[in-house]
């Protein structure tokens, strides 16, 4: 076939001179077939060849049925009395169901009807159904002059276009008639002959592109997260191992001075595990941890209530990285003290809606100081030179409430291309009646401060919705082509200037 439709297509051009259109010309045969036998020519620079496109519009089911029945928007005032009575909406609605919210906006956009009270009544005596007409122009003619026309009925999803393709060709440089088979290797019986002195070769196209070599790229998320990492080295940070994303609601919770009654620990708050549903068993510190939930002590006087030892056992997904935190701080306990810096980055997971700004699941960076001489003051001015090494520089503290550190504190910094004080972690001091608990001896404070990984990588890399970010709506494109983070340069809306 292809050899056939070449000596076709040279024939045709020797005969008329040009084709004007393939399509025309060669019915029935498919345009890949045509393309392929062109660019065939083209090599030989037999034939010179242009594209063209046509566009077809045909009607979608919505426009077939305004076609047959009419347009909404006709439909619905025609269904509307003469004079002042009207017809109620709830009428329209169960006449035409879905039809009558649809007709009736475009009516009272185009101000043929008008809302008086819970009716709808006639501003005009009669219209013109317009888009009936022009669907019957795209059905007879697969166009429409009016491009503006297309657009519109093409947004109502009335019509769909369908670009096919095709091409006009020319005689070429060395055009001729006969077909003339290209050598495409040098091979030893030419070298040997000395054949190739006279032979035609096939051109090589050095201006095609190779493949890409395939490979995996590193996703912003990933980035973002190694220069955090080491901006904690930095600063003398040991890292905490996150692999263990399953925790009962001990350490989740109850070790953290968290209430068995506290909203945090409701179902639309928090994933449980249904098997298993509970731990086997709980650390030997467990009966600490309930004296000071029913009793006090520290200087507290606890929550008042009968603490569940089975409440305690049941297994969630960890709703934050410090429940790491206080395990790792009971294991320094355990030891002579000494002076004691941990950090973590990883995943935890919140029974929240998703939207554009929140998922069920999202990254943790948590840091958490352990010394004697550990103050509100100090964590205050480690913040400063923290965020400073990510190009933070204009910090404000406001006071807040957590279950688990007194004082505690949101952290806001100065976003200068939007304008404006963005909230960027939160902080405070862990409480004795969580660290006693834990074993830590008198004198040992903790601070903690904890921020997550996807709103600063949204910025760097300026996205607007976090789905877009991490699951399934992720473009491989962009993972592909986004540049290296640096915490400390101005990256995406932070590169914006204040107008």
């Amino acid at each position: 076939m292809s050899e056939e439709l070449k000596l076709n297509i040279l024939s045709k051009l020797d005969s008329d001179g040009t084709i004007e259109d393939t399509s025309a010309t060669f019915k029935g045969v498919s345009e890949e077939t045509v393309l392929g036998a062109l660019k065939s020519l083209e090599s030989q620079e037999v034939i010179k060849y242009k594209t063209l496109t046509t566009e077809i519009w045909t009607l979608e089911a919505e426009g077939k049925d305004q076609l047959e029945s009419g347009s909404y928007e006709v439909r619905i005032f025609n269904a509307v009395p003469a004079g002042s009575d009207g017809i109620t909406i709830s009428e329209l609605e169960a006449k035409f169901g879905k039809v009558a919210k649809l007709g009736q906006g475009k009516c009272l956009a185009n101000k043929w009807l008008k809302k008086d009270g819970d009716k709808l009544v006639r501003t005009v005596e009669s219209v013109t159904d317009k888009v009936q007409a022009d669907l019957a122009t795209v059905n007879s003619t697969s166009t429409h002059p009016s491009k503006d026309t297309l657009k519109d009925l093409k947004r109502r999803k009335l019509i769909k276009v369908t670009k096919l393709l095709s091409y006009s060709v020319s005689k070429g440089a060395n055009f001729s008639t006969t077909l003339k088979k290209q050598a495409t290797d040098l091979t030893m019986e030419m070298l040997q002959s000395g054949s190739w002195k006279t032979e035609e070769f096939k051109k090589f196209n050095f201006d095609s592109l190779g493949i890409n070599p395939s490979g995996g790229h590193l996703h912003p998320l990933l980035k973002v997260r190694e220069e955090f990492r080491q901006v904690f080295f930095e600063t003398g940070f040991e890292e905490m191992d996150t692999s263990n994303f399953v925790e009962s609601s001990f350490w989740n919770f109850d070790a953290l001075f968290v209430p068995q009654q506290h909203a945090a620990r409701d179902l639309q708050d928090t994933f449980f595990l249904k098997d298993p549903k509970l731990v086997k068993s709980l650390p030997d510190f467990w009966e600490r941890v309930k004296n000071v939930h029913e009793n006090g002590g520290y200087g507290s006087i606890g929550y008042r209530y009968p603490w569940s030892e089975e409440e305690s056992k049941r297994l969630v997904l960890r709703t934050h990285t410090t429940a790491i935190s206080s395990q790792m701080l009971h294991k320094l306990a355990q030891h002579p003290y000494r002076p004691a810096k941990y950090f973590s980055i990883d995943r935890v997971y919140r029974n929240e809606a998703v939207d554009a700004t929140h998922l069920a699941e999202f990254h943790q960076v948590e840091g958490v100081i352990a010394d004697k001489n550990m103050s509100l003051g100090s964590l205050i001015a480690f913040l400063d030179m923290f965020f400073k090494k990510m190009g933070m520089s204009n910090l404000r503290f406001k006071p807040t409430y957590n279950p688990y550190t007194e004082p505690s504190m949101e952290i806001f910094s100065y976003h200068e291309g939007l304008g404006k004080w963005l909230e960027i972690g939160n902080s405070g001091m862990f409480r004795p009646e969580m660290l006693r608990s834990l074993g830590l001896e008198d004198g040992v404070k903790v601070a903690g401060f904890g921020l997550s990984l996807e709103r600063p990588t949204m910025f760097k890399y300026d996205i607007s919705n976090i789905r877009e970010l991490l699951g399934h709506k992720v473009d491989l494109g962009m993972i592909a082509t986004t540049p290296a983070c640096r915490l400390d340069k101005k990256m995406g809306q932070e590169a914006l200037q204040k107008a």
